[in-house]
């Protein structure tokens, strides 16, 4: 299976969203806008990555959150129309899961925004082992080839400021039930969720901006006997090992993200997964001078 690997999209949608919509935690994702991500996170640059990603025709998708930035309708039918029109794959044939950004308010999460957005991307092979998660079902999961893709939500509304993520203990125990299932046990498991379960922060700073319930994942997953983990939320392409497992960890930067370090400008991560927990891993990065892709390797730590 050949498999790509986009996050952060990012999208921006503000033209006639009446400015009461921004009398919330928007008032301040409206000010960043302003002071710096306007610049930073560009539509052509996604335009281009989704483009080359129909081109190439890969076997699956996996989107790890952050579809929109304030988590409006506007931006919500944008994210929709390029994850299903424009990369022109079949639902079943994507894997979305929701960012911080995606549960920006409390009430995009009570609209269940998110899955009626997604909803025909969000139908999992397992249903009856999914709970309710913030608004939508989860864990998904998808059983293709040799290949079981588990996708967890870790977007939960949080105060101005603060964008930690969560899987919570209902979500915990039914992604405990999914990894005993013969179905999954006997397929190389690749889950998705926005938020690293390893990272390099400790203290307040995880607290912040971290999953904070990210030690009771890493004991879900030890006794897994190999895959990947993938992720978004740093805005970095970067690989670790989770614990003394057999997993490892691999992050997509921003698809839209322009920046001058090579392992945070925008692009997609590429995995050839074979037989018995084998895989490869790789990254396209955009180059928009001249409007294409090299191949980079990811960093690992």
């Amino acid at each position: 299976m050949k498999l790509a690997h986009i996050s952060d999209l990012h999208v921006l949608a503000l033209e006639g969203v009446p400015m009461r919509r921004f009398l919330n935690k928007r008032i301040s994702g409206w000010a960043n806008l302003r002071l710096q991500r306007r610049s930073a996170h560009r539509a052509g640059h996604l335009r281009a990555i989704v483009a080359e990603l129909a081109r190439r025709r890969f076997d699956h998708v996996v989107v790890t959150g952050d579809l929109t930035n304030l988590a409006l309708e506007s931006e919500f039918a944008l994210a929709r129309d390029l994850i299903g029109d424009a990369i022109g794959l079949d639902p079943s044939r994507v894997t979305v899961v929701p960012g911080n950004h995606d549960l920006y308010t409390r009430g995009a999460r009570d609209s269940r925004r998110f899955e009626r957005y997604f909803g025909p991307w969000l139908q999992s092979d397992l249903p009856e082992l999914a709970v309710d998660v913030a608004g939508a079902r989860f864990p998904v999961v998808k059983l293709r080839g040799e290949v079981a893709i588990v996708g967890l939500s870790s977007a939960v509304p949080r105060p101005p400021f603060v964008a930690a993520g969560e899987i919570g203990r209902e979500q915990a125990r039914a992604l405990a039930r999914v990894l005993e299932h013969p179905e999954v046990a006997k397929r190389t498991l690749v889950l998705a969720l926005h938020h690293p379960v390893v990272d390099d922060w400790s203290g307040m700073k995880r607290y912040v901006e971290g999953l904070r319930d990210a030690p009771n994942l890493v004991k879900l997953l030890q006794p897994v006997g190999g895959g990947l983990v993938l992720h978004g939320h740093l805005h970095r392409r970067i690989q670790r090992a989770i614990g003394g497992g057999a997993m490892i960890q691999v992050g997509a930067t921003s698809a839209s993200l322009h920046h001058e370090s090579q392992d945070r400008m925008a692009g997609f991560n590429v995995y050839e997964l074979g037989t018995g927990a084998t895989f490869s891993v790789a990254a396209c990065v955009y180059r928009p001078s001249t409007d294409s892709f090299d191949v980079e390797s990811v960093p690992r730590l």
